[in-house]
């Protein structure tokens, strides 16, 4: 899947769980099925919608597994690598080496891209967001997405970190879930293009485009 694909609307997707804890393959591959039927330019399993911070690591990887299954390489998936947990898929936890694993893991279940969430709880310094996503970057040959949500986070990007980041090779998307476009337009002036931002909210995504966004 070409990293040309990272752009327009990528949904993020329920994980639809049975009674005994199984993920529901066939609910599943049926919703990546219709989206796509719809027109959508990507899926995001294991977002927030997905509740990512809720399942164990062999539900995560069914999720990831089934949503590339069904993709059958018609869009690209996009999984979230964090530091608590989650083709892109999410990537997020309280420790780097997590996130660093979870992010390898997807890349091998056969992800598009990592979208790399930093964890909400505890405040980090500039020098500890950069350390954080330059690793996630390094462990996978993968375009990495940087996921902001000034709403939830306790550490947010500033400007000058976004600026550093963005001359790491294989970072180059953002996905903000602010609606201040003024911070936006500030980004895309700052990465000079080496960075692409996409909106996470709902209220602003035509306005983001207006300025120089991609997608949502």
């Amino acid at each position: 899947m070409s990293e040309a694909a990272f752009h327009g609307v990528f949904p993020y997707l329920v994980s639809p769980i049975r009674p005994s804890g199984e993920v529901d393959d066939e609910v599943l591959a049926r919703l990546c099925d219709d989206l796509i039927a719809a027109g959508v330019h990507g899926l995001a399993p294991l977002g927030s919608t997905g509740e990512f911070a809720y399942l164990s690591p062999a539900q995560r990887r069914r999720v990831v597994e089934v949503t590339i299954a069904a993709a059958r390489g018609r869009v690209p998936v996009v999984g979230s690598a964090t530091s608590r947990s989650v083709r892109a898929e999410v990537v997020s936890s309280t420790t780097t080496a997590d996130a660093v694993a979870q992010a390898r893991e997807y890349e091998r279940l056969g992800a598009d891209g990592i979208l790399a969430i930093l964890e909400a709880y505890f405040p980090i310094s500039d020098d500890g967001v950069r350390s954080y996503f330059t690793a996630i970057a390094g462990a996978v040959g993968l375009p990495v997405v940087l996921y902001t949500n000034p709403n939830f986070q306790r550490s947010d990007l500033t400007l000058p970190v976004i600026g550093e980041l963005s001359r790491v090779p294989n970072i180059r998307y953002l996905k903000d879930a602010s609606v201040n476009t003024g911070r936006l337009l500030s980004i895309i002036n700052r990465v000079e293009g080496r960075m692409q931002v996409l909106a996470a909210s709902s209220h602003v995504p035509a306005c983001v485009m207006l300025i120089g966004g991609v997608g949502w």
